[in-house]
């Protein structure tokens, strides 16, 4: 039974909540215990706020879940979880979330709250408009990147916000392509309606647009006045590498591997990702604050 509550809670998605500490890292705080404390709240009351929404949305699609050939062994689309447990589970989440919110800034509890909005919105309606969709998962990334900065009150570059957006956008995209390879030909029976609203062809055009956004804005991040002036250097273009390769190798797993339904999963999987992803943290932390 707690295993399936564990899974009901999607803990390997709390990975995506780690965009909290992109403005920590990026404004030199990361070594600062009292930065990074609030930080780590800020990540786990995300964390927190991002299972109730799961639950919440595995409750709503349960009958469109046990069409799909992955989805229909999640707790409560399988039975192994009554949907009231489910309920009851998300209120205890809350009242938690609520406790551990007053010790953080006001600020960040209004983001919290419209991340949690957002998402109740994206699962009862917003996923079933077509590019809507898309724009609602991207809008909960940056809601996780502005409270990290506001959990610190620390200002955010804009280019770092357009970067943050694009790479959002997409992630979401993406996961619509993948999920494209899953979906069934009888439209009845499709586990996702919106599906019929995309092909192949309209998602790889999207990706590769939002793919470019993300490579031209984090490339004129790092060699902008403000950013050079900020580190005192202008050694972090040497870092875009990572960032390109990341984009082109999660394009490929996608287009050519037929994967990536489970953006969380993918990235804590696949052997190129991690060991890019590592290398581009620490030689990211190196430029900064060496």
């Amino acid at each position: 039974m707690l295993k399936n509550y564990f899974k009901l809670l999607r803990t390997p998605q709390w990975i995506k909540n780690f965009f909290v500490f992109v403005p920590l890292i990026f404004s030199k705080q990361l070594f600062n215990l009292h930065e990074l404390t609030e930080v780590l709240l800020g990540f786990i009351l995300f964390c927190l706020t991002s299972s109730i929404v799961y639950i919440i949305n595995d409750i709503v699609d349960a009958d469109s879940d046990r069409l799909h050939p992955e989805k229909k062994n999640r707790p409560i689309a399988s039975g192994k979880v009554k949907p009231s447990s489910g309920i009851a589970t998300a209120f205890l989440l809350l009242i938690i979330t609520a406790i551990l919110s007053f010790n953080v800034n006001l600020s960040f509890i209004f983001l919290l709250a419209a991340y949690l909005i957002l998402n109740i919105l994206y699962s009862f309606s917003f996923k079933h408009i077509v590019l809507l969709d898309i724009f609602s998962i991207a809008a909960g990334f940056m809601l996780r990147v502005i409270a990290g900065a506001v959990i610190i009150n620390v200002e955010i570059s804009s280019w770092l916000i357009l970067t943050t957006m694009f790479i959002s956008l997409f992630l979401a995209i993406m996961k619509r392509r993948s999920e494209l390879n899953y979906s069934i030909e009888d439209e009845s029976q499709t586990s996702r309606k919106v599906l019929s609203q995309y092909s192949k062809k309209f998602t790889e055009q999207i990706a590769s647009i939002a793919a470019s956004g993300v490579i031209i804005c984090y490339a004129l991040y790092t060699v902008s006045e403000r950013t050079i002036s900020i580190f005192n250097t202008d050694h972090l273009i040497y870092t875009l590498p990572f960032v390109v390769f990341g984009i082109f190798r999660y394009m490929y797993l996608v287009f050519i591997g037929k994967k990536g339904e489970n953006t969380a999963i993918l990235i804590v999987t696949d052997i190129q990702m991690i060991v890019n992803v590592f290398l581009y943290v620490l030689i990211t932390i190196y430029i900064i604050y060496k």
